[in-house]
């Protein structure tokens, strides 16, 4: 009949196509947005309410906020006592970050083995990851203390005098970075094991046949397999090295003479909560922020070029 339109075999499946493909974009919406909400509620509100904070002079106590601009910035970039945090802050994260990951990956390899015992193992390696920072940095304080620890009475056995950690800067930060490196540890092993598990075993069939060497098995058919778990882990472990607080706080405040071990996190505790300055301490968490981004998209671009 003229003016009349039917509906072809051919555009059916289409139309059916067009259908699902909506019902499946609603679902998906209807499943993201409680997260999305949350996040935009708890994650990026605070970031932007920071960021706004940083441009003010605000002592956390009052009810009112001068607009000073970009004063907090360049007041902290001016300040030398900043550029030792930073330094602090870059030693700490590199050898946190790279010291979890090394001594993750050797334990992995090694408890991957068919080892008597190596389940119970497993639970101590991991069981440190589960422990609040506070209470680890209290237990190791007994393990550091230069006059009866547990450093000072092994190396008292050999006749060596242990250093005193909590008075000479270097061995502050030593301390802390080996207790958080020890507290982190059962998280890069549990991921370096979980990905060693999962690699392929014909790999490792071939390389055995052809008589390859254990090093070298490693670094041509084991290492590769696992460059995005280290990419991952490298990110993670990243991020969670620059918000490392309790730690800080229980062994050593910071110090000792004021910033030996004080970290950019940690600036922004002492700014905001000490010495009642938020808005400088909102400044100071912006440019930890940025520092964290950048390096992060440098990370995943890194990533890119090698895939």
């Amino acid at each position: 009949m003229p003016g009349l339109r039917t509906t072809t075999s051919s555009e059916e499946p289409a139309v059916r196509r067009r259908r699902t493909s909506w019902r499946q974009t609603g679902l998906a919406a209807l499943l993201l947005a409680p997260n999305l909400v949350l996040l935009l509620l708890f994650t990026y509100r605070p970031l932007l309410d920071n960021i706004r904070l940083s441009f003010f002079d605000w002592n956390i106590s009052s009810p009112t906020a001068t607009f000073i601009g970009f004063g907090n910035y360049v007041e902290w970039f001016n300040n030398p006592v900043s550029w030792q945090i930073v330094r602090t802050t870059v030693v700490f994260t590199v050898f946190a970050v790279v010291g979890s990951m090394v001594l993750g990956l050797v334990l992995a390899l090694l408890l991957d083995q068919k080892l008597r015992g190596r389940n119970i193992v497993r639970s101590m390696v991991f069981a440190p990851y589960v422990i609040a920072g506070a209470a680890v940095g209290v237990a190791f304080q007994f393990v550091f203390d230069p006059g009866f620890g547990l450093i000072q009475d092994l190396l008292g056995r050999f006749g060596v005098e242990a250093p005193n950690f909590y008075q000479r800067p270097g061995w502050a930060l030593f301390m802390i970075t080996a207790t958080y490196v020890w507290k982190n540890l059962g998280y890069t092993f549990v991921i370096y094991l979980a990905a060693l598990q999962a690699r392929r075993a014909d790999l490792d069939e071939a390389a055995e046949i052809d008589g390859t060497r254990a090093w070298r098995k490693f670094w041509r058919v084991t290492l590769p397999q696992l460059r995005p778990t280290t990419f991952f882990l490298s990110v993670t472990v990243l991020l969670n090295s620059f918000q490392v607080f309790d730690i800080i706080e229980v062994m050593t405040g910071g110090g000792p003479f004021g910033t030996a071990t004080t970290t950019l996190v940690y600036q922004v505790y002492q700014e905001t909560f000490v010495n009642n300055r938020a808005g400088y301490g909102a400044a100071v968490a912006t440019v930890m922020f940025l520092a964290v981004l950048l390096i992060t998209v440098l990370q995943v671009r890194l990533q890119d070029k090698q895939d």
